[in-house]
């Protein structure tokens, strides 16, 4: 049995650890808020330059000079994966369920037969696939130093993005990351960017009346400027969703933390209430044994 001290000083310390992770769950929820904000109010601006490239681009897809950025290298065999989690721990399963999600792709991909690569943007994402994946790695990139993530950090993978794709290191790049759905779900999803996702010829998109435009200046102009906009539209899109998922995550953690930091509080006042009554009543018992041995 633990002596009264030991449990005293448990006591202290798990209670020490429950202000700490209240702490860090209000902290997680004043900046999920405006992360959550920040999140959704992308959203549609990603979704609706995809949508309007996609348009734009099957015009252009079956020309000989078509961008690569829209038609890719014309191959399947090398596959570029960027893999975007949180550079910090303490969210409970957020991080491994990105690099579960992304180790079950690479090994669907090898299983294929297909050449994989790895970028990792956050430190988590990158741990955890190295251990398995290390000698697929070709880059590394963490925000770990700055408060706020910014476009201007998704334009810095999308430019090594472009320039790996000019150098032609990969037919193939494809997006993954933990889209935010509510505070408590997170799900790990696959979107891919080279090759640009462009409508099918009988699709459901194509039926019923279209319209007609008429570009000034042409097609290939414009995807031209537009392509490498909409690739660091739809990273920082990715990087947004995940600071929220990651906000989220990391509150409903804490909240758990909490909850069970305080029910082991209440189990070891328990029992050093009843370690106390037992030495007590040991004391008395010696007492009054004494007094009738005389």
């Amino acid at each position: 049995m633990a002596s009264l001290k030991a449990l005293r000083m448990r006591i202290n310390s798990v209670k020490s650890t429950r202000k700490i992770t209240q702490a860090m769950k209000m902290v997680a929820a004043a900046k999920l808020r405006r992360a959550q904000n920040r999140a959704e109010s992308a959203r549609p601006y990603a979704e609706r330059m995809e949508r309007m490239l996609a348009s734009l681009g099957a015009a252009v897809a079956g020309q000989p000079d078509a961008p690569r950025l829209l038609v890719g290298t014309g191959g399947d065999q090398v596959h570029l994966l960027v893999v975007v989690s949180g550079d910090r721990g303490l969210a409970g399963a957020f991080n491994t369920n990105v690099g579960r999600f992304a180790r079950t792709r690479i090994r669907e991909l090898e299983t294929a037969g297909k050449t994989v690569k790895i970028l990792a943007v956050g430190r988590k994402g990158a741990t955890f696939l190295r251990r398995e994946f290390g000698s697929r790695f070709v880059g590394e990139i963490s925000f770990a130093g700055k408060k706020v993530v910014g476009f201007e950090d998704a334009a810095e993978v999308a430019a090594k993005i472009t320039a790996m794709l000019e150098a032609g290191e990969y037919d193939v790049c494809a997006l993954i990351y933990n889209r935010f759905r509510n505070v408590i779900t997170q799900v790990p999803s696959e979107q891919q960017l080279i090759p640009a996702a462009l409508p099918e010829a009988d699709s459901d998109a194509l039926e019923g009346p279209q319209a007609l435009y008429e570009y000034e200046p042409a097609e290939d102009e414009i995807l031209a400027s537009l392509l490498p906009q909409n690739l660091a539209v739809q990273i920082y899109r990715s990087l947004l969703e995940t600071n929220a998922g990651f906000y989220g995550s990391q509150m409903t953690a804490m909240d758990n933390a909490t909850r069970n930091a305080g029910e082991m509080i209440n189990k070891l006042t328990l029992n050093y209430n009843r370690t106390r009554q037992a030495n007590i009543t040991k004391e008395l018992i010696e007492i009054i044994s004494g007094a009738e041995a005389v």
